[in-house]
């Protein structure tokens, strides 16, 4: 053994003696080779004498090219990254968005990455490592820290415990008067579905035409809108997956749905007008850049936009009304809307507006309304009241809903006191194009209430309770809701009254409900007697000739389909309410009540008289033929000559008995 050997060797010791933590690492070092304490490049002689050898210093990595050609090389794979992420997740190039902070953080982090890796690890130790790092990305590493400071500036300025008073004033509210704001409406004029129901509807309207249920949905979300002053929902189709997108995609999407909430019908409108009939092409179900978000970004890149709506202007041609978002408080607070962009959902031509066309429903969502009332109930009287104290400090109640007035839909909901919310102290309007809100003090139940009391009235039936939509009857305020089935189906139908929800009437349908309520509110001494009967609706008449006559069993009541003469529409009559309409023919003179100021290709008649029947058929100029027992009691057969007719033969009385 060698001497060096010899003394890295564990030495035997004396029985009993302790632990000599010198030799364990004196053995550990000859375990590996002895490497401490050698210089580079000695040798050394390995585990037990074995594998020894100098080991060589790693070379340093050496850097791509000249300055010039990794900055380009940095700068085209920062380039890069930033399309490819602009193009997929679509943010706004704003200071405003806090999306856009994340999009400039991870170029700058790009940029450092590929600064590293083209100019070669660079350093002695982890102080020279980072001043090669800080001597590389030094730009960036700039523009990281401006943007860190940007944003912790941008949050403190937005901090609602700075800005209070501020968050209060976006919503500007006025006093109104329920009986003059809010006028009363005839039963055929009630919005009767829910978006649920209407889905529904719209869902089995699509499932009833072959040539689109294989290849096209619907886009779940429906638009309430107002269409010639009547209520609807309104939606667009989409393609079933990709490869029908692509199997479909050069002539559009055919149609889009129509759901009428007070007819509760649903109509599949067509778009073949024309020699060249073009569908819809820009929605946010399409792909690349026929997809509605990212043409929106590509053609306003600073821009940032709510949830776009689907409706229909005044002649049916679709389009997509995109609210453009601002924060007015800060960089970050104070959500508001500053006009919208229109996309026609057939061009993809858009326009800006600060102020949108009459016919445009919707600008200001129903969720960012209620947030901005909210922030006026808690923050009107300073922050700190909002906290301790709560001197009026009120919340809006969970849940909304629509009210058509004047051709413009307006969102309605409750408003509660922050420290109890089992009843409502008023309610809001708020028209959800011009943001216009007015607050109606009128102390009453809550919506949740107003269900639970409906839901009792049939709870053998177990039927359920749609949220409520606000009514004026006889000038008090009244929730309607529908009373659904186990099976979705909406089965009957409620009013509660507002400020005294132990008031409920139900009904099979509006019409009875109505008049079963407006007799509870005489009863309980609300209205006057002569006020409990329902106005009978405003009604257009067709009178004429029958044309066309077709039946259908919907929902398990069959219908009459009329065609006049000279008429392009059908008048659909239910036997149920008409049952003349089982007996009529073709070439009756009849005159049919239906909604006044209605339109389509099918009407809904309420009334049916029959003023003429059709004339009989003129006789036949053929001869006549002889009936089928004559026939068999004819003359028979000419019998041969030379044999005369057998003499009848009397019949043998009978005996009596």
């Amino acid at each position: 053994m060698s001497a060096q050997n010899t003394a890295n060797a564990v030495q035997p010791r004396p029985q009993g003696a302790g632990i000599n933590f010198d030799d364990i690492n004196r053995a550990f070092q000859g375990m590996n080779g002895g490497a401490q304490g050698a210089p580079d490049g000695a040798e050394g002689p390995g585990f037990g004498g074995f594998g020894g050898g100098p080991r060589p210093p790693r070379p340093p990595r050496k850097p791509i090219g000249n300055g010039f050609t990794r900055t380009l090389i940095n700068l085209g794979v920062t380039l890069a990254v930033a399309l490819v992420w602009f193009y997929l997740e679509l943010p706004a190039i704003n200071l405003h968005d806090e999306g856009f902070y994340l999009f400039a953080f991870a170029l700058c982090a790009v940029y450092c990455g590929c600064a590293i890796l083209t100019s070669g690890f660079q350093g002695t130790g982890w102080r020279g490592y980072f001043g090669f790092l800080r001597k590389q990305c030094l730009l960036p590493f700039g523009v990281a820290v401006l943007l860190v400071a940007c944003y912790l500036f941008g949050s403190l300025s937005s901090w609602v415990v700075l800005r209070a008073g501020a968050y209060a004033k976006l919503l500007t509210i006025e006093t109104g008067d329920f009986a003059e704001d809010i006028e009363e409406i005839s039963y055929d004029q009630i919005p009767m579905l829910d978006a649920d129901s209407a889905a529904r509807l719209g869902s089995r309207k699509l499932g009833e035409l072959s040539d689109m249920v294989s290849q096209f949905e619907i886009i779940p979300g429906y638009s309430q809108i107002n269409v010639g002053g009547r209520p609807v929902r309104v939606t667009s189709l989409m393609y079933g997956d990709i490869i029908k997108w692509f199997t479909n995609r050069a002539g559009g999407l055919p149609a889009y749905i129509v759901v009428d909430m007070v007819t509760q019908e649903a109509e599949v409108v067509r778009l073949d007008r024309g020699d060249d009939p073009q569908g819809i092409k820009y929605t946010p179900a399409e792909h690349f850049g026929r997809n509605l978000y990212r043409h929106l970004r590509f053609a306003y890149p600073t821009m940032m936009f709510d949830e776009p709506v689907f409706e229909i202007d005044d002649d049916g041609t679709p389009w997509w009304v995109c609210s453009r978002l601002v924060r007015t408080i800060g960089l970050f607070g104070g959500v508001d809307v500053q006009g919208a962009v229109l996309v026609n959902a057939i061009t993809g031509e858009s326009e800006y507006y600060e102020e949108v066309p009459s016919w445009v429903d919707r600008v200001y969502s129903a969720d960012l309304i209620m947030q901005q009332y909210d922030y006026y109930g808690l923050y009107h009287n300073g922050f700190l009241n909002s906290l301790f104290g709560q001197r009026d400090v009120t919340l809006t109640s969970e849940g909304y809903n629509y009210i058509a007035i004047d051709d413009d839909v307006y969102m309605y909901t409750g408003v509660t006191s922050v420290t109890s919310d089992q009843s409502n102290i008023g309610f809001i309007l708020s028209n959800q194009r011009t943001k216009e809100t007015h607050f109606y003090s009128i102390a009453g139940a809550t919506e949740t209430s107003a269900q639970a009391s409906a839901q009792s009235q049939v709870q053998q039936m177990r039927y359920a309770a749609t949220f409520p939509l606000l009514l004026n009857i006889a000038d008090q305020p009244t929730y309607f809701m529908a009373l659904k089935g186990e099976d979705g189906l909406v089965k009957m139908y409620a009013m509660v009254n507002v400020q005294q929800y132990s008031i409920v009437s139900t009904g099979g349908t509006v019409a009875e409900c109505e008049t079963n309520y407006r007799r509870a509110l005489a009863n309980n001494g609300l209205i006057r007697d002569d006020q409990t009967e329902v106005a009978e609706p405003e009604r257009d008449t067709l009178e004429g000739v029958i044309a066309e006559i077709r039946t259908a069993v919907l929902d398990g009541d069959s219908y009459y389909f009329l065609r006049l003469d000279g008429q392009d529409a059908f008048v659909t009559v239910n036997a149920a309410e008409n049952p003349l309409a089982v007996i009529l023919n073709v070439g009756d003179t009849v005159r049919i009540g239906y909604d006044a100021g209605a339109a389509g290709s099918i009407l809904t008649g309420a009334t049916l008289e029959r003023t003429a029947e059709a004339e009989p058929a003129p006789p036949s100029t053929e001869p006549e033929r002889p009936a089928y027992s004559d026939m068999m009691t004819g003359p028979g057969p000419a019998l041969p000559e030379g044999d005369a007719p057998a003499e009848p033969v009397e019949p043998t009385p009978t005996p009596a008995a």
